[in-house]
Formats: C-alpha cells, sequence, structure tokens
C-alpha cells in the first residue's frame, strides 16, 4: 500500500504529540517554570510576573487539546480497522461487531450486558475456552427455548 503524502498539519500535529511525549520536552518546561520562579524575586512576585506563567501554560495547553485529540482520533481509527480485521479473518467472530462503535452508549450497553451473560454461559459450561459467538448463542437460545430446556438468557 502506496503512503500517501499527509497535510502539513497532520505532519506537524505528529512531531509536535511525538516531541511532546519526549524527556527533552519535559525538561524544556520543567526548566521554564525554573526560570520563572527563579526570576519571581527580579520581579517581585508580581502580577505581571504570574500572568505570563499562567497566559503561558494556557495557551499551551488549550493547543495541545486539539493537537492530542488529533492524535487520540488517528490512533483510534487505526485500532478500531485492526480489530475489523481481526473480526473479519476470524470464522468464529460474529461480523456483526465490525463498525460497532458507532451504535449509541446506550446501544454499547446492550451489547455489554449480552456479552457478560455469554460469559457467565462459558463459566458455567465449565470450559471458559470454548467460543460462544452471538450466532451461536442464539441458536443454542432458541433449542433451548424450544425443548423448553433452559433458562432465559
Amino acid at each position: 500500500m502506496e503512503k500517501k503524502k499527509h497535510n502539513i498539519f497532520e505532519r506537524v500535529s505528529n512531531k509536535i504529540t511525538t516531541w511532546t511525549g519526549s524527556a527533552s520536552a519535559f525538561g524544556t518546561a520543567l526548566m521554564i517554570i525554573i526560570i520563572w520562579v527563579i526570576t519571581g524575586p527580579i520581579f517581585n512576585y508580581s502580577d505581571t510576573w504570574q500572568l505570563v506563567i499562567n497566559t503561558g501554560t494556557t495557551v499551551i495547553t488549550f493547543l495541545m487539546v486539539f493537537l492530542i485529540q488529533k492524535s487520540q482520533n488517528k490512533d483510534s481509527k487505526a485500532i478500531q480497522l485492526k480489530l475489523n480485521e481481526l473480526i473479519a479473518a476470524s470464522r468464529h467472530a460474529s461480523n456483526r461487531m465490525v463498525d460497532i462503535e458507532d451504535l449509541t452508549e446506550s446501544e454499547l450497553d446492550v451489547l455489554h450486558k449480552y456479552y457478560q451473560k455469554l460469559s457467565d454461559i462459558a463459566e458455567a459450561d465449565g470450559d471458559i475456552h470454548q467460543s460462544h459467538s452471538i450466532d451461536q448463542a442464539v441458536v443454542r437460545h432458541k433449542n433451548k427455548k424450544s425443548l423448553g430446556q433452559g433458562q432465559d438468557y
């Protein structure tokens, strides 16, 4: 797969987020704070002296929120695509799980409860390594119900 050129914002944000997570970025921030503290007596701890650090940290924090969110969005999308590939490649996995990130929070809560029940079923079977897909569980549930043997999962 050929890599396309990234736009300038993506290239810059990638470089900045990589650098800000480094030891040198931490060292730079620490040095700025130390210099600011040392200059306190020189400026008589004035309101302007305090305003300098407050304004600087506010502006940097404001900008970093957007850069971090950009990085998080990209990482999230890449992880989702990798998980979708694993689901698609596994013959035992339900393809219904692909793109569930588009569901609402309440729909995800329903799925979570369902998988909790699947976990309980696997535990009750005595073999927690036995696979239960959604489709398998539905078929088993219908069979048990039609035979009048199972509890309502």
